[in-house]
């Protein structure tokens, strides 16, 4: 069985003054610390609601120190139980992200349709494409800058 896990963590960030600049710093410090080992935990805004049902911003702030909600979503396969993978995904996330409490938010056991269908979308990716002395193949210097744009609007999709 395979299932893909959220996971909440609450991400500490100090001297800002937005809410959109701390939750810019907690994904990008996130990021960080998952990365290289764990590229591919999807990193997201949690949300909060108040007591009463309001929605809230995923980001507090006091006193130019913020906590930030964020959902970390990952893919745990061949798993006995839904259990089992929010173990697994707690302890892979938890040893990158130190002193940051985390829980776990939902565990969806994922179809064997729905893991083909990702797996041929990541497959029609193009490999990149290198020069004999190993270094990136000399090339338009315009893809360079493209691949960096698609890159930004994603991250702004995020923040808003």
């Amino acid at each position: 069985m395979n299932c893909r896990v959220v996971v909440e963590a609450a991400v500490p960030v100090y001297d800002v003054e937005t809410e959109d600049e701390a939750i810019r710093i907690a994904i990008s410090k996130t990021g960080e610390m998952l990365n290289p080992d764990l590229n591919y935990v999807e990193i997201n805004m949690g949300s909060r609601t108040s007591p009463g049902g309001e929605e809230l911003p995923p980001a507090f702030i006091a006193a130019d120190e913020a906590l930030v909600a964020l959902e970390l979503e990952m893919t745990v396969f061949n798993v006995e139980r839904e259990e089992h993978a929010s173990r697994i995904a707690r302890k892979e996330i938890g040893q990158r992200l130190t002193n940051i409490p985390l829980e776990v938010l939902e565990v969806e056991v994922i179809e064997e349709e729905e893991l083909d269908e990702e797996t041929d979308d990541e497959a029609e990716v193009e490999p990149e494409v290198s020069s004999p002395d190993g270094g990136e193949a000399v090339g338009d210097e315009g893809e360079a800058d493209d691949e960096e744009e698609d890159v930004l609007p994603e991250f702004e999709d995020l923040i808003e």
